[in-house]
C-alpha cells in the first residue's frame, strides 16, 4: 500500500459541496474522491505512470 501524506487543502465551499455530493453518488468518502479526480487528471495528461506491481507474477516465478 502506498503512503499517504495529510495536508491541508483550501477549496471554494460551492465546489466542496459539489465535490461531496459527487461522493456520496459514487459510494466514496469526499476525500477518497478527491484523490480520485486528481489521478484521473494525472493520467489523463500523461502525468501519471502505474507504479509497477510489487507482486511477481506466476510466469516470472
Amino acid at each position: 500500500m502506498t503512503e499517504k501524506k495529510p495536508f491541508v487543502l483550501r477549496i471554494d465551499a460551492k465546489i466542496l459541496q459539489k465535490v461531496e455530493k459527487w461522493a456520496a453518488d459514487e459510494f466514496r468518502s469526499t476525500n477518497g474522491q478527491i484523490e480520485w479526480i486528481i489521478t484521473q487528471a494525472l493520467k489523463k495528461t500523461g502525468r501519471y505512470k502505474e507504479p509497477p506491481d510489487t507482486e511477481p507474477s506466476e510466469s516470472s516465478a
